[in-house]
Protein backbone atom coordinates (compact mmCIF):
# COMPACT_ATOMS: atom_id res chain seq x y z
CA UNK A 1 0.00 0.00 0.00
CA UNK A 2 1.30 3.02 -1.05
CA UNK A 3 2.27 5.91 1.66
CA UNK A 4 1.26 9.35 0.11
CA UNK A 5 -1.90 10.15 -1.45
CA UNK A 6 0.05 11.73 -3.94
CA UNK A 7 1.77 8.85 -6.35
CA UNK A 8 -0.36 6.88 -8.84
CA UNK A 9 -2.73 5.40 -7.04
CA UNK A 10 -6.08 6.25 -8.80
CA UNK A 11 -9.70 5.89 -7.25
CA UNK A 12 -12.02 3.69 -9.01
CA UNK A 13 -14.56 5.15 -11.55
CA UNK A 14 -14.17 8.52 -11.74
CA UNK A 15 -16.89 10.96 -13.62
CA UNK A 16 -14.47 12.83 -15.48
CA UNK A 17 -11.10 12.80 -17.38
CA UNK A 18 -7.53 12.57 -15.99
CA UNK A 19 -6.96 15.73 -18.08
CA UNK A 20 -9.77 17.83 -16.74
CA UNK A 21 -8.73 16.63 -12.86
CA UNK A 22 -4.96 17.72 -13.50
CA UNK A 23 -6.20 20.88 -14.93
CA UNK A 24 -8.89 21.45 -11.90
CA UNK A 25 -5.83 20.68 -9.92
CA UNK A 26 -3.76 23.40 -11.73
CA UNK A 27 -6.44 26.03 -11.33
CA UNK A 28 -6.40 25.77 -7.25
CA UNK A 29 -2.21 26.08 -7.25
CA UNK A 30 -2.45 29.29 -9.11
CA UNK A 31 -5.36 30.45 -6.81
CA UNK A 32 -3.13 30.18 -3.99
CA UNK A 33 -0.29 31.47 -5.48
CA UNK A 34 -1.88 34.56 -6.19
CA UNK A 35 -4.27 34.72 -3.78
CA UNK A 36 -7.13 35.09 -6.13
CA UNK A 37 -10.23 32.73 -5.51
CA UNK A 38 -11.20 30.18 -8.14
CA UNK A 39 -14.97 29.40 -9.49
CA UNK A 40 -16.70 26.68 -7.85
CA UNK A 41 -15.56 23.39 -9.19
CA UNK A 42 -18.85 22.20 -8.20
CA UNK A 43 -20.80 24.76 -10.38
CA UNK A 44 -18.55 24.37 -13.38
CA UNK A 45 -18.08 20.97 -13.47
CA UNK A 46 -21.78 18.91 -11.73
CA UNK A 47 -20.59 15.70 -13.45
CA UNK A 48 -17.57 15.50 -10.63
CA UNK A 49 -17.84 12.92 -8.23
CA UNK A 50 -16.22 12.37 -4.45
CA UNK A 51 -13.89 10.49 -6.29
CA UNK A 52 -12.88 12.64 -8.61
CA UNK A 53 -12.56 15.53 -5.68
CA UNK A 54 -10.12 12.94 -4.09
CA UNK A 55 -8.18 12.29 -7.05
CA UNK A 56 -7.64 16.29 -7.70
CA UNK A 57 -6.53 16.43 -3.74
CA UNK A 58 -4.21 13.65 -4.60
CA UNK A 59 -2.75 14.75 -7.50
CA UNK A 60 -2.26 18.30 -5.58
CA UNK A 61 -0.64 16.66 -2.67
CA UNK A 62 1.84 14.54 -5.20
CA UNK A 63 3.36 18.16 -6.47
CA UNK A 64 3.88 19.01 -3.15
CA UNK A 65 5.33 15.82 -2.47
CA UNK A 66 7.74 15.74 -5.18
CA UNK A 67 9.12 19.11 -4.59
CA UNK A 68 10.27 17.93 -1.05
CA UNK A 69 7.17 17.98 1.51
CA UNK A 70 6.30 15.37 3.71
CA UNK A 71 3.10 13.95 4.51
CA UNK A 72 3.23 14.70 8.54
CA UNK A 73 -0.58 12.86 9.07
CA UNK A 74 -4.30 13.73 7.93
CA UNK A 75 -6.92 15.66 8.88
CA UNK A 76 -10.92 14.54 9.31
CA UNK A 77 -13.42 17.26 8.77
CA UNK A 78 -17.53 17.93 9.40
CA UNK A 79 -17.49 14.88 12.19
CA UNK A 80 -19.65 17.15 14.42
CA UNK A 81 -23.03 18.19 13.85
CA UNK A 82 -21.90 21.96 14.68
CA UNK A 83 -19.34 22.22 11.80
CA UNK A 84 -21.99 19.58 9.75
CA UNK A 85 -24.70 22.65 10.07
CA UNK A 86 -22.40 25.65 9.38
CA UNK A 87 -21.21 24.67 6.05
CA UNK A 88 -24.14 22.33 4.90
CA UNK A 89 -22.56 19.25 4.06
CA UNK A 90 -23.43 16.25 5.72
CA UNK A 91 -20.63 13.57 5.74
CA UNK A 92 -17.31 13.46 7.22
CA UNK A 93 -14.38 14.34 4.29
CA UNK A 94 -10.47 14.73 5.02
CA UNK A 95 -7.16 16.09 3.50
CA UNK A 96 -3.60 15.45 3.84
CA UNK A 97 -1.68 17.42 6.30
CA UNK A 98 1.71 17.97 5.26
CA UNK A 99 5.74 18.53 7.41
CA UNK A 100 5.53 22.60 6.44
CA UNK A 101 1.86 22.95 7.63
CA UNK A 102 2.26 22.24 11.57
CA UNK A 103 3.59 24.29 13.97
CA UNK A 104 3.30 24.15 18.28
CA UNK A 105 1.67 25.25 20.58
CA UNK A 106 2.57 29.45 21.21
CA UNK A 107 3.03 29.86 17.40
CA UNK A 108 1.81 32.77 15.77
CA UNK A 109 1.10 33.55 12.33
CA UNK A 110 -0.86 36.12 9.92
CA UNK A 111 -3.77 36.18 8.85
CA UNK A 112 -3.02 37.61 5.72
CA UNK A 113 -1.10 34.57 5.03
CA UNK A 114 -4.33 33.22 4.22
CA UNK A 115 -7.09 33.60 1.58
CA UNK A 116 -10.45 32.89 3.64
CA UNK A 117 -8.92 31.40 7.42
CA UNK A 118 -11.31 30.25 10.15
CA UNK A 119 -9.86 28.42 13.04
CA UNK A 120 -11.19 25.22 15.01
CA UNK A 121 -10.40 23.03 18.12
CA UNK A 122 -10.08 19.76 17.55
CA UNK A 123 -8.69 16.06 19.13
CA UNK A 124 -5.88 14.81 17.80
CA UNK A 125 -4.01 10.91 17.57
CA UNK A 126 -0.38 10.46 16.77
CA UNK A 127 0.18 6.55 15.82
CA UNK A 128 2.05 4.00 17.40
CA UNK A 129 1.38 1.65 14.46
CA UNK A 130 -0.19 1.03 10.78
CA UNK A 131 -3.54 0.93 10.20
CA UNK A 132 -5.37 -0.46 7.39
CA UNK A 133 -8.63 -0.75 5.60
CA UNK A 134 -9.15 -3.72 7.70
CA UNK A 135 -9.54 -2.19 11.07
CA UNK A 136 -12.79 -2.30 13.30
CA UNK A 137 -12.97 0.01 16.35
CA UNK A 138 -11.29 -2.33 18.60
CA UNK A 139 -8.19 -1.97 16.53
CA UNK A 140 -8.10 1.89 16.51
CA UNK A 141 -7.66 2.34 20.57
CA UNK A 142 -4.21 0.73 20.53
CA UNK A 143 -2.58 1.64 17.11
CA UNK A 144 -2.86 5.44 18.89
CA UNK A 145 0.31 6.00 21.14
CA UNK A 146 -0.35 9.92 21.93
CA UNK A 147 -3.50 12.47 22.20
CA UNK A 148 -3.39 16.07 22.21
CA UNK A 149 -5.00 19.15 21.39
CA UNK A 150 -4.91 21.20 18.07
CA UNK A 151 -6.14 24.10 16.08
CA UNK A 152 -6.63 23.62 12.67
CA UNK A 153 -6.82 26.49 10.45
CA UNK A 154 -9.05 26.07 7.59
CA UNK A 155 -8.90 28.17 4.18
CA UNK A 156 -10.86 28.10 0.98
CA UNK A 157 -9.12 28.99 -2.41
CA UNK A 158 -13.00 29.60 -3.42
CA UNK A 159 -14.71 33.08 -3.55
CA UNK A 160 -16.74 32.08 0.45
CA UNK A 161 -17.52 29.03 2.39
CA UNK A 162 -20.99 28.42 0.39
CA UNK A 163 -18.69 24.96 -1.07
CA UNK A 164 -20.30 21.52 -1.43
CA UNK A 165 -18.37 18.03 -0.53
CA UNK A 166 -16.93 17.94 -3.77
CA UNK A 167 -15.19 21.23 -3.49
CA UNK A 168 -13.97 21.01 0.33
CA UNK A 169 -12.66 17.91 -0.72
CA UNK A 170 -10.75 18.83 -4.08
CA UNK A 171 -9.75 21.95 -1.81
CA UNK A 172 -7.87 19.62 0.58
CA UNK A 173 -11.08 19.90 2.86
CA UNK A 174 -9.65 23.36 3.48
CA UNK A 175 -7.35 22.31 5.71
CA UNK A 176 -4.14 24.82 5.33
CA UNK A 177 -2.34 24.76 8.91
CA UNK A 178 -2.09 23.02 11.77
CA UNK A 179 -0.80 23.85 15.44
CA UNK A 180 -0.68 21.02 17.93
CA UNK A 181 -0.39 20.76 21.35
CA UNK A 182 1.53 19.15 23.97
CA UNK A 183 1.20 14.91 23.47
CA UNK A 184 0.41 12.97 26.71
CA UNK A 185 0.78 8.98 26.24
CA UNK A 186 -3.14 7.76 25.05
CA UNK A 187 -4.76 4.39 27.10
CA UNK A 188 -7.38 2.32 25.17
CA UNK A 189 -9.56 2.22 28.14
CA UNK A 190 -9.38 6.17 27.98
CA UNK A 191 -12.82 7.47 27.30
CA UNK A 192 -12.34 10.38 24.85
CA UNK A 193 -16.19 11.22 24.43
CA UNK A 194 -16.42 12.76 28.08
CA UNK A 195 -13.21 15.40 27.31
CA UNK A 196 -14.71 18.84 27.86
CA UNK A 197 -12.89 21.18 25.48
CA UNK A 198 -13.15 25.36 25.65
CA UNK A 199 -11.61 27.52 23.22
CA UNK A 200 -11.56 31.55 24.24
CA UNK A 201 -10.25 34.38 21.93
CA UNK A 202 -8.83 37.00 23.74
CA UNK A 203 -9.95 35.81 26.81
CA UNK A 204 -13.99 35.63 26.07
CA UNK A 205 -15.40 32.67 25.65
CA UNK A 206 -15.30 31.45 21.95
CA UNK A 207 -16.58 27.54 21.37
CA UNK A 208 -17.24 24.84 23.60
CA UNK A 209 -17.90 20.92 22.65
CA UNK A 210 -17.13 17.55 23.79
CA UNK A 211 -14.98 14.70 22.49
CA UNK A 212 -18.61 12.73 21.98
CA UNK A 213 -19.43 15.63 19.51
CA UNK A 214 -17.14 14.00 17.03
CA UNK A 215 -18.92 11.23 15.54
CA UNK A 216 -20.19 10.49 19.40
CA UNK A 217 -16.40 9.07 19.83
CA UNK A 218 -13.25 10.21 18.30
CA UNK A 219 -11.65 7.38 17.51
CA UNK A 220 -15.02 6.91 15.28
CA UNK A 221 -13.19 10.02 12.92
CA UNK A 222 -9.91 7.59 12.93
CA UNK A 223 -11.41 4.65 12.11
CA UNK A 224 -13.84 6.52 9.30
CA UNK A 225 -10.43 8.12 7.98
CA UNK A 226 -8.84 4.57 7.88
CA UNK A 227 -11.40 3.09 5.88
CA UNK A 228 -11.62 6.09 3.11
CA UNK A 229 -7.80 5.71 2.88
CA UNK A 230 -7.97 2.45 2.07
CA UNK A 231 -10.73 3.38 -0.27
CA UNK A 232 -7.88 5.72 -2.02
CA UNK A 233 -5.61 3.27 -2.31
CA UNK A 234 -3.20 4.35 1.33
CA UNK A 235 -3.18 4.00 4.48
CA UNK A 236 -1.95 5.51 8.08
CA UNK A 237 1.28 5.03 9.05
CA UNK A 238 2.81 4.87 12.06
CA UNK A 239 3.85 8.25 13.25
CA UNK A 240 1.11 10.33 12.04
CA UNK A 241 -0.99 12.76 13.46
CA UNK A 242 -4.80 12.34 12.75
CA UNK A 243 -6.93 15.31 13.61
CA UNK A 244 -10.43 13.46 14.53
CA UNK A 245 -12.31 16.69 13.85
CA UNK A 246 -13.78 20.20 15.46
CA UNK A 247 -16.24 20.13 18.31
CA UNK A 248 -17.72 23.45 17.79
CA UNK A 249 -18.05 25.50 14.80
CA UNK A 250 -15.33 27.36 12.99
CA UNK A 251 -14.47 30.75 14.18
CA UNK A 252 -12.48 33.66 12.34
CA UNK A 253 -9.04 34.39 11.94
CA UNK A 254 -9.17 37.47 12.79
CA UNK A 255 -5.55 40.12 13.36
CA UNK A 256 -4.58 40.87 16.94
CA UNK A 257 -6.59 37.48 18.35
CA UNK A 258 -5.01 35.11 21.29
CA UNK A 259 -6.70 31.84 21.03
CA UNK A 260 -6.24 29.45 24.02
CA UNK A 261 -7.79 25.62 23.96
CA UNK A 262 -8.43 23.78 27.37
CA UNK A 263 -9.85 20.52 27.59
CA UNK A 264 -10.03 18.45 30.64
CA UNK A 265 -7.26 16.12 30.83
CA UNK A 266 -5.58 17.21 27.47
CA UNK A 267 -2.51 20.19 27.75
CA UNK A 268 -4.28 23.37 27.06
CA UNK A 269 -2.89 24.95 23.45
CA UNK A 270 -1.90 28.36 22.65
CA UNK A 271 -1.72 30.38 18.83
CA UNK A 272 -1.58 33.97 18.34
CA UNK A 273 -2.65 35.78 15.53
CA UNK A 274 -0.61 39.02 14.48
CA UNK A 275 -1.46 42.20 13.94
CA UNK A 276 -1.14 43.43 10.39
CA UNK A 277 1.89 45.55 11.25
CA UNK A 278 3.72 43.28 13.70
CA UNK A 279 6.49 41.05 12.10
CA UNK A 280 7.33 37.16 13.15
CA UNK A 281 9.21 34.16 11.96
CA UNK A 282 7.56 32.47 14.17
CA UNK A 283 4.70 31.27 11.40
CA UNK A 284 2.36 28.34 10.89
Amino acid sequence: MSRSQGGAERPPAPGASEALLVRLAEELAKAARARIPAPLLSRRHPELTLADAYRVQQISTGWSLRAGARVAGHKVGLTSAAMQEQMGIHEPDSGVVLDHMVAPSGSSLYASDFMNPRIETEIAFRLGRDLTGTADLEDVAPAVAEVFLAFEILDTRFPDWDITLVDSVADNAACAGVVIGGPIPFAPAWDLSAEQITVTANGTLAGAGQGRDILGDPLRALLWLTRRLSRLGTGLRAGDIVLAGSVHASLPLLPGTHFRATSTRLPAINLHVLPADVESEDLC
